[in-house]
């Protein structure tokens, strides 16, 4: 398989996904878009992994598989290792793809080593029981790629690494709001248990879909601690870099719309996913593109 064939499965895949990330992927030039492919594509194959195993397979090994090809692009010194000149396992196009790119940009190995833990924690973790528990994963499976995001867009400040962290956090809880009823029918409740035990919602009322003004309370928590994290990462935006986070912004004007939603529409999560349609997220696009341009 070429480099192009690889960039080409890695493109297909993300157009295929109907993410809302692929939304904010058109404002990039070619070369950083192409990045964004294929690191997308390599976050939601690894994702897939636990969330979506080949049935008779063992995650674990796999995991181990994802681990092995990425040290394979870099040079055999720990942390921040510089990527290396060789060929990437032929066998893995995503791998392929990505050897271009962490070489380019200089995306350090610990970050995809991070989202992989990440991932990994889902198979053996069901139940949060603080705060602090939860926002180490959500830090591993979702902030660690928005510093992925900045050596793509080139967003060197270091204000951009604490919008990058917020923002991530910010985009998972959302997530994990919006996903309540799937979280809970693969038996996984990311809701910390001590929030649930501060307002009288045990875990059995939640796997039941029990719409209750405990729940109602409780949703209104979360969603306040959501909002809190969107704040941040918008104070911690400089100046500077609100071209090159543009991408960003976006995702942060989509992700931002579908929490509103959720807090609109109170205990609809125990039903139904709460989403966006397609041309809701075009719009919401234009009006952050826009609204970048007036700056």
């Amino acid at each position: 398989m070429t480099s192009q064939d690889a960039q080409q499965y890695c493109t297909d895949l993300t157009q295929q996904s109907g993410s809302n990330f692929y939304y904010s992927f058109f404002f990039l030039p070619k070369a950083r878009r192409n990045a964004m492919h294929a690191v997308y594509a390599f976050c939601r194959e690894v994702d897939g992994v636990v969330d979506e195993p080949v049935p008779g397979s063992d995650p674990r090994v796999h995991l181990a598989r994802w681990r092995a090809d990425i040290a394979s692009l870099y040079q055999p010194n720990s942390g921040h290792a510089q990527p290396n000149s060789g060929h990437a396992p032929a066998s893995n196009p995503i791998i392929i793809c990505l050897a271009d790119h962490v070489r380019r940009l200089n995306i350090p190995q610990d970050y995809f080593n991070e989202i992989i833990t990440g991932v990994e924690m889902d198979l053996t973790i069901t139940r949060y029981t603080t705060f602090d528990e939860l926002y180490q994963y959500c830090y591993r499976v979702a902030s660690v790629v928005g510093l992925i995001c900045l050596q793509i867009f080139g967003a060197h400040r270091p204000e951009s690494q604490t919008y990058a962290v917020n923002l991530g956090i910010a985009f998972q809880l959302t997530n994990i709001l919006r996903d309540i009823k799937g979280d809970g029918e693969r038996g996984r409740i990311y809701l910390p248990q001590e929030d649930l035990a501060r307002f009288g919602y045990s875990e059995q009322d939640l796997l039941a879909g029990a719409a209750t003004p405990a729940f109602r309370h409780l949703m209104e928590f979360e969603c306040r601690r959501a909002q809190e994290y969107y704040r941040a990462a918008e104070a911690a935006l400089p100046e500077s870099d609100q071209r090159a986070l543009l991408p960003a912004e976006i995702m942060r004007a989509i992700y931002h719309t579908i929490l509103e939603r959720i807090e609109a529409s109170r205990d609809d999560v125990l039903t139904r996913r709460i989403t966006l349609s397609p041309s809701r997220r075009v719009v919401v696009a234009l009006h952050a593109w826009l609204a970048s341009q007036r700056r």
